[in-house]
Parts: C-alpha cells; sequence; structure tokens
C-alpha cells in the first residue's frame, strides 16, 4: 500500500459542528469559530469571578476587571455564529458606569459565565443527540444486513462473516 501523508492537526480555529446553523448564503456555519479560544475566555471569567467574590477591590482592581470583562466579550462575539452572536447581544447589556462597583462586576461576571455554561451543555446535548442519532442508524443498518432465518430469527447470530 503506498505511503499516505499524514493528515495535519486542525489548526486552532477549527469550528465546532455540533451545532450548525445556516448562513444567509445557505451554507452551515459552524456555532462557535474558535472552540479553544472560547474555553480559555470561559476559564479565565470564572477565576476572575472567582478573584472578584474572594478579595475586595480597590478602584483601579474594579477599572481593570471592567477592561477585562469588556475586552472578553468582543472576543467572543468574534467566535460566536450569527445566531449565537444574536442571542448574545440581546443578554449582556455593558456595564454603564466607568468604575462600577464590586456587586455589579460580579453580577456581570456571573451572567457571563452562566451563557457560556449553558451553551458547552447545549453543545454537549447537541452531540450526544448525534452520537445517539449515529448509533441508531447503524443499528438499523446491521439489521438490514442480517439474513433471517425461520419467522425472523437471525440465522447467523454473530454476525455475518466472509
Amino acid at each position: 500500500m503506498p505511503d499516505q501523508p499524514e493528515k495535519p492537526a486542525e489548526p486552532e480555529g477549527t469550528p465546532i459542528r455540533a451545532e450548525v446553523v445556516p448562513s444567509p448564503a445557505g451554507e452551515p456555519e459552524p456555532a462557535i469559530r474558535q472552540p479553544t479560544k472560547l474555553i480559555r475566555i470561559a476559564s479565565m471569567t470564572r477565576a476572575m469571578l472567582e478573584e472578584v467574590r474572594q478579595a475586595p477591590l480597590d478602584e483601579a482592581g474594579r477599572q481593570r476587571i471592567l477592561k477585562v470583562h469588556g475586552r472578553s466579550l468582543d472576543e467572543l462575539r468574534d467566535v460566536l455564529s450569527d445566531e449565537l452572536l444574536e442571542e448574545f447581544n440581546q443578554v449582556f447589556v455593558p456595564l454603564g458606569s466607568p468604575t462600577p462597583t464590586e456587586a455589579e462586576l460580579r453580577i456581570a461576571q456571573a451572567q457571563l459565565i452562566g451563557w457560556l455554561e449553558g451553551l458547552f451543555h447545549g453543545i454537549q446535548a447537541s452531540l450526544f443527540s448525534q452520537q445517539v442519532a449515529a448509533q441508531t442508524q447503524l443499528a438499523e443498518m446491521q439489521q438490514r444486513g442480517q439474513p433471517k432465518g425461520k419467522e425472523g430469527e437471525e440465522r447467523y447470530p454473530g454476525g455475518v462473516y466472509l
């Protein structure tokens, strides 16, 4: 058999295809364009929320978290499909004051973590659903391929061998 070139590793920007939404051009658009970036942002946001909960923040700390939070939202907008982006923009209201209170920061961070966790659960549910559908289809294909004996019994219970 001739040597076949190895498949290159998937680049970081490889989209998650668990949930595909049609684009305006009619081509499927992945729900998440850069899943690894999404996971990094979610992890960072969770860590920031824990930090805000554990220690009181001075004005400079609150301003810093506000900048990081805003940047995180912008980065997330870059990786979401149009459908998810629309939902994201409807849900997230920018923090209004130049120096938000700790409570405002906690709420904004918790909201972001909750939305991201919901997104991850949706992806997991979609993957599970696809897996079940594939298993069902495989079982149906296997059932059609086995010859039957009397009264619907399988003639070769161990499968068909060549």
